[in-house]
């Protein structure tokens, strides 16, 4: 045997957790195999939700971060991964969303008027974002890659959407536009040009106004990154898996990736366990989706799917750690980040995964609406951290 320096001992990439790999894995076939039984979509969205989850926890992929660096350090390394994530998907989203079918199964994009109630909503969920500590993807992922203290985030944002889902009807009256999809208004050609020249345009404003501030630090190559399915990758490999992972959810299901609208369900369903009428409800009076099993919806299915796939990436790369530790300011900073996050996520047709990813490749313009007013709140969030001893 070798003899290996303690120095050099630290240098040594992290040994897979065989037996958690083994029971991801285990979990994600056996659960593949059970979903066939509401067709094989089902099966395949599933491993796709698998495969999104790992490509977010290797990419360490963030909204809510990469928003927080940029506006406190100019640090603009997340935001051009983002772009480069929207450029892709713009560009392959439209020739199926033109055609309106794909092997005989009908796409539509993620589109929702450009309202008032939006709006709020996308501020809201900003602010919220900076208090519950992920977005709504971050939260799945990174639960599974061991931080346990996030389902604190998940409870209460599932409870928010619930609870926004309750009072749609408040906010139905407010001043809105019908929807408006560039690339039914401009031609798909033209919107797809149009779109990219916005997302080039921005990224060079960025970068313009990056350099003002001081060049933010560069990390030494990760002894991580030895293996594709077990090291750490760039953030702009995971953008692309997100944009091309997304397109294959739409060509799959007929609509873009989502994730609020899970969170609804989940709580709707286990209200009426609990005794709750939905008929009580405009939402959800007549919703079949209460009474068919919640393994026949695409958004549940994916978003286990995407617990697991961070599970398995975490063991495969040796650093699943579960992570407890909480404090009583950093648990009340989670319930109001949660509550508001669902709340206004649901109040603007969903969050950063199906309101602004899903929504700006499908050329709505409601996504645009949704980032700007996103970024307001998360300036606003920022500023309420250190109130509850958040970093």
């Amino acid at each position: 045997m070798d003899n290996i320096l303690p120095s050099e001992s630290r240098l040594l990439p992290p040994k897979p957790q065989k037996l958690i790999v083994a029971i991801a894995l285990f979990t994600l076939t056996a659960g593949a195999v059970f979903l066939s039984e509401y067709g094989w979509r089902q099966s395949v969205l599933f491993l796709i939700g698998g495969l999104l989850g790992m490509s977010l926890y290797h990419s360490s992929f963030g909204f809510a971060s990469a928003y927080r660096k940029l506006l406190l350090n100019r640090d603009a390394r997340g935001i051009y991964a983002q772009l480069l994530m929207l450029a892709i998907a713009t560009v392959l989203f439209a020739p199926a969303l033109a055609a309106g079918k794909v092997f005989g199964q009908e796409v539509t994009g993620a589109i929702a008027p450009v309202g008032i109630s939006g709006a709020i909503g996308a501020f809201v969920f900003g602010i919220g974002m900076q208090l519950g500590g992920a977005c709504g993807c971050g939260t799945l992922y990174t639960i599974g890659g061991g931080s346990y203290t996030m389902l604190i985030t998940l409870l209460t944002f599932c409870l928010g959407a619930f609870w926004a889902s309750l009072t749609r009807h408040l906010w139905a009256s407010l001043p809105k536009t019908e929807p408006i999809v560039l690339g039914e208004t401009l031609g798909w050609t033209g919107a797809v040009v149009l779109q990219l020249g916005i997302l080039l345009l921005l990224a060079g404003l960025l970068w313009l106004w990056s350099q003002t501030s001081k060049p933010a630090s560069t990390e030494p190559p990760s002894p991580l990154s030895l293996g594709f399915l077990s090291g750490s990758w760039s953030i702009f490999t995971g953008g692309i898996a997100l944009a091309v992972l997304n397109w294959l959810t739409l060509i799959i299901s007929g609509e873009p990736w989502r994730i609020t609208w899970g969170f609804a369900l989940w709580t709707a369903k286990i209200a009426t366990v609990l005794g709750w009428n939905p008929s009580t409800s405009q939402f959800w009076d007549g919703d079949t989706a209460l009474s068919d099993s919640v393994f026949a919806d695409v958004t549940s299915v994916m978003n286990l799917g995407i617990i697991l796939g961070a599970l398995l990436a975490a063991a495969l790369a040796g650093k699943l750690t579960p992570q407890t530790q909480v404090s009583p300011s950093k648990i009340f900073a989670q319930v109001i980040g949660g509550l508001i996050m669902g709340y206004g996520a649901f109040t603007a047709f969903g969050c950063n995964v199906s309101a602004f990813f899903s929504a700006i490749a499908s050329t709505s313009l409601h996504g645009w609406v949704w980032i700007i007013c996103a970024l307001l709140g998360t300036a606003i969030g920022i500023k309420l951290r250190p109130l509850f001893h958040l970093s």
